[in-house]
C-alpha cells in the first residue's frame, strides 16, 4: 500500500492560512488512490509540507475531523475516514483549492471531446478564437454510483494540446491545467443560477425533464488575464447547496 501523500500547495496570504491548507488537504483525500495509506503524517510533517505553523496544522485538521474526513487518536494519530464522503453546504472563500475540493472524490467518466466552433454564449471569452476544444464528462457518487453533475469545458486549443485524458478522469479540469499542464490561474469567477433540465441533462443525471438543477459557469483567467478555460457544469439540484462566506479585511 503506498503512503498517503498530499499535494502541494502555494499559500495565500489573503485568505486565512488554515482555511486554504484545509482545502487542500480536502482534495488530496478526497482524490487519493485507493491503495494510498489511510494514516496522515503527524500535525509536525503536515505543518512542515504546508509551510505552515502546527496551530494552524491542527486548525485546519479539526475543520476536516468535524467534517468527518478524518478522526484523531491520541497516540496512534490521524486517520482518513474509509467511507468519508464530501459534505454539502460547505465554505467557499474564493480559493482556488476550495474548487478543487469541491470537484474531487467522484468517478469521472470522459463522454467525449473535440474542436469546433467557439459558441456564440462564450465568444466574448474568445474573441479572438474560431474554435476551442470541448470536454464533457460526467461524474457519479463514488459510493451508490449515482449521477451527481455533468461537465462541459471548453479550453483553448494550445493548452488542450497538453491535456491527457487520463487525468480528465482522476482530477478535476482545474487541478489538471493548473498541476498537469502548468496554467498559472490567476482567478476563477464563477456563476451560480437555477435552471430547469434540459433533454440532455434530464437523460445524464436521470432525473425528470425541467426539473430543478443548479447550473454553474466558471471561467478560468491565466496570469495574463486570458480566458482558458469555461466550465459549465449542471448539478442535480437535490445532491448540492453552495455556501458563500464573505471575510473582512
Amino acid at each position: 500500500m503506498s503512503a498517503f501523500a498530499p499535494d502541494s500547495l502555494v499559500l495565500n496570504r489573503k485568505l486565512p492560512l488554515w482555511y486554504q491548507v484545509s482545502q487542500s488537504l480536502r482534495a488530496s483525500i478526497l482524490g487519493r488512490s485507493p491503495d494510498a495509506s489511510l494514516r496522515l503524517p503527524t500535525e509536525e510533517r503536515l505543518a512542515a509540507h504546508y509551510g505552515v505553523s502546527v496551530l494552524t496544522m491542527r486548525q485546519a485538521l479539526k475543520e476536516l475531523e468535524e467534517e468527518g474526513l478524518i478522526s484523531r487518536h491520541r497516540r496512534r494519530g490521524t486517520f482518513i475516514e474509509p467511507g468519508a464522503r464530501r459534505s454539502a453546504p460547505r465554505r467557499l472563500l474564493g480559493s482556488i483549492d476550495a474548487i478543487v475540493a469541491q470537484q474531487s472524490g467522484e468517478r469521472t467518466t470522459v463522454l467525449g471531446h473535440g474542436p469546433q466552433p467557439v459558441p456564440g454564449e462564450l465568444a466574448e471569452h474568445f474573441p479572438e478564437l474560431r474554435e476551442v476544444v470541448t470536454y464533457r464528462r460526467l461524474r457519479r457518487d463514488a459510493e451508490t454510483g449515482e449521477p451527481t453533475n455533468w461537465a462541459e469545458n471548453a479550453v483553448r486549443p494550445q493548452i488542450a494540446a497538453a491535456i491527457d485524458l487520463a487525468d480528465l478522469e482522476r482530477w478535476p479540469m482545474t487541478k489538471v491545467l493548473r498541476d498537469a499542464v502548468g496554467v498559472r490561474i490567476s482567478r476563477i469567477t464563477d456563476t451560480v443560477e437555477a435552471r430547469l433540465a434540459d433533454p440532455a441533462t434530464a437523460e445524464l443525471l436521470q432525473v425528470p425533464l425541467l426539473s430543478p438543477i443548479l447550473h454553474y459557469t466558471g471561467v478560468t483567467y491565466d496570469e495574463d488575464g486570458r480566458v482558458v478555460d469555461v466550465a459549465r457544469i449542471r448539478y442535480r439540484g437535490d445532491r448540492f447547496s453552495f455556501t458563500v462566506t464573505v471575510e473582512a479585511d
